[in-house]
């Protein structure tokens, strides 16, 4: 019973939203790289002033700002914890290297899927953090 739990848990994380038949296609097309910029760190704020009447930017650029501040967040707990774990001989170090490299890899690997849909034109939510709205 608790295998199903987790398998519809990682079918609704994994299956995210594509609304890209909501956009237009000629504001796809004119808006493509200022979609890329959105996930490459703090240069979400170029699409964010440069393209703010397009919904297609408008839509990478909620992705890539909500990208950011969970990068910044994790960045700050892990900080946290690694001071903890300075504490444990030998052991803590590692633990606090492994949770950061993984979460590390975790942000990578969103913005490179992130860049993949900007660059193919596609609408489609990242995983985890797709839901999130911070941008109207």
């Amino acid at each position: 019973m608790a295998e199903n739990n987790f398998e519809e848990m990682a079918k609704d994380v994994l299956n995210t939203a594509d609304t890209t038949s909501s956009f237009d296609q000629s504001d796809i097309e004119s808006n493509k790289i200022m979609a890329i910029l959105a996930y490459i760190g703090i240069l979400f704020l170029i699409p964010l002033l440069v393209a703010k009447d397009s919904k297609f930017a408008k839509f990478h650029t909620n992705q890539g700002l909500v990208l950011f501040i969970a990068d910044v967040a994790i960045g700050i707990v892990i900080a946290i914890v690694a001071i903890i774990l300075a504490f444990v001989p030998v052991v803590g170090p590692i633990i606090a290297g492994i949770v950061s490299g993984v979460l590390g890899l975790v942000i990578f690997a969103l913005m490179i899927l992130g860049i993949i849909n900007a660059a193919t034109g596609k609408a489609k939510e990242l995983p985890l953090i797709g839901k999130i709205r911070i941008l109207k």
